[in-house]
């Protein structure tokens, strides 16, 4: 229950039009109004300018991140560690971040993709929930450590963004048995200097 408990938390604090429907099984529900989001027949500048349309912020740098990665990285692990599901929400791309700093030099939002920006948030998000989930539930609550961790030598480069992916990490202290070198993240997002995950998707 706690895991379910702490994973219904974050999930509202990353997505708040995100419905949780049920604490004890951490399903979610979208309210109607995504589907004004997802609507495959607009283009792709009616639906950034939709998804917009409610946003008070509009941001022009990475907020609540890290000055490096290597502090993002470890202050992932620790969060894990105590399940502070809040942490590592600000850890995370916001809504605003992705509508105004990230979504169109996003190879998903461009040809041949051409995915509109409501679906890519949603899709985004879903992936952050599922890989939070199997990450609370190998590691919420353990005292772990980051012994190393690595990730592709060369990030991508998104307009002002570059990405890095391919990242894993070999972890400490009170680590499951026949746990070893593990991808509990999908990306890392660097802008001017700042770093958060853009994506938090895994496949333990």
């Amino acid at each position: 229950m706690r895991t379910a408990r702490t994973l219904s938390l974050l999930v509202t604090t990353l997505t708040p039009w995100l419905a949780v429907s049920s604490c004890s099984t951490g399903e979610s529900t979208p309210p109607p109004r995504v589907a004004q989001y997802v609507d495959s027949a607009i283009g792709r500048d009616e639906s950034l300018r939709r998804f917009r349309a409610d946003l008070a912020d509009r941001p022009t740098v990475l907020e609540g991140g890290e000055t490096s990665r290597d502090a993002l990285v470890h202050r992932f692990v620790a969060a894990l560690a105590t399940s502070d599901t809040p942490s590592l929400a600000r850890m995370a791309l916001t809504r605003a971040e992705f509508a105004y700093l990230f979504y169109e030099t996003s190879p998903q939002s461009l040809p041949p993709y051409d995915l509109g920006a409501g679906l890519l948030w949603f899709q985004m998000q879903e992936r952050n929930r599922a890989g939070i989930g199997r990450a609370l539930k190998v590691l919420g609550g353990r005292r772990v450590t980051v012994s190393r961790y690595r990730c592709r030598p060369e990030p991508e480069r998104q307009g002002d963004n570059l990405v890095w992916i391919g990242c894993t990490m070999r972890l400490g202290g009170a680590v499951p048995d026949g746990i070893t070198e593990l991808p509990l993240f999908g990306a890392v997002i660097e802008r001017a200097g700042r770093f958060k995950f853009l994506s938090y998707s895994n496949k333990l």
